[in-house]
């Protein structure tokens, strides 16, 4: 499972905060927890005003960089904050995110393929939002995608996002959700699908639960990368046993390796006392 790192994110009070005084060992924690955790991305979003943004996502990058060799997940809308991100970045890193807005085509899909970088694409457009079935998504899925491989990139560089919607607003959002993975992967088999699954549970009790079940459906529907807290263990413990019960972790080897690194399952020095 390609993980997502989510927490260097400036619509976090703390991580706006230590942006804004240039808190570079509060940024760096956040970077190495992460990476420890067991993330292969680390997104990285200022969220700040869009005159500050180029200077903060630069910032940001060199910090975490610094502190971390993993690539990175450039999180902007901003053409003008993603270019200086996009040249000091070291390592190919993951655009997020193209959607079929005519803005996000015209700014950030030519630097995507100016860049050859991966990137994710998101299921709406400014016409209708977000789809209300899985046809609707796959039409707008289907043009972007096909726009970026026109473009240069390969079908293993796109990352595809079916887009989470609440279940307290509607009981078929999660099917539509399933379905719209089920059938990207099988337009596009070597991409990669992708989300943020914490919507799910929005305005419900036991959102814990929720969203580790909608989860391991998601992993047995296709879904192969996903944004996340890699640090919350019983997510990352439903990442992996989804991932293993898929036939997706040769051996078992990935499973058992957490479990001794003691990322998963109760901590080291937990199971020392027994």
């Amino acid at each position: 499972m390609i993980i997502i790192g989510e927490k260097i994110n400036g619509t976090r009070k703390k991580v706006a905060e230590a942006i804004r005084e240039r808190n570079s060992d509060f940024i760096s924690e956040l970077a190495v927890s992460q990476a420890d955790a067991g993330s292969t991305y680390l997104d990285i979003n200022a969220g700040t005003a869009p005159k500050r943004e180029p200077e903060d996502m630069v910032w940001l990058v060199e910090t975490v960089q610094s502190a971390s060799d993993l690539p990175l997940c450039l999180d902007t809308a901003n053409p003008e904050a993603l270019r200086p991100a996009l040249e000091t970045a070291n390592k190919t890193p993951l655009v997020n995110s193209l959607s079929g807005e005519k803005a996000r085509i015209e700014g950030i899909l030519p630097l995507a393929l100016e860049y050859k970088t991966h990137l994710i694409i998101l299921a709406l457009d400014d016409v209708v939002g977000i789809p209300d079935s899985s046809q609707g998504r796959m039409a707008i899925v289907r043009r972007l995608t096909d726009m970026a491989l026109a473009g240069g990139l390969d079908e293993d560089q796109i990352f595809i996002d079916p887009l989470v919607t609440t279940i307290s607003t509607d009981t078929e959002n999660a099917k539509i959700t399933l379905e719209t993975i089920h059938s990207a992967k099988e337009a596009y088999p070597t991409a990669h699908i992708t989300s943020g699954l914490s919507n799910i549970s929005f305005g419900m009790p036991l959102r814990g639960i929720i969203n580790r079940t909608f989860l391991a459906m998601c992993v047995a529907a296709g879904l192969d990368s996903a944004i996340l807290d890699s640090n919350d263990r019983s997510l990352m413990e439903t990442v992996m046993a989804s991932e293993m019960l898929m036939g997706k972790d040769r051996f078992c080897m990935g499973f058992n390796k957490a479990y001794r690194a003691g990322r998963i399952g109760p901590a080291l020095e937990k199971r020392n006392l027994h």
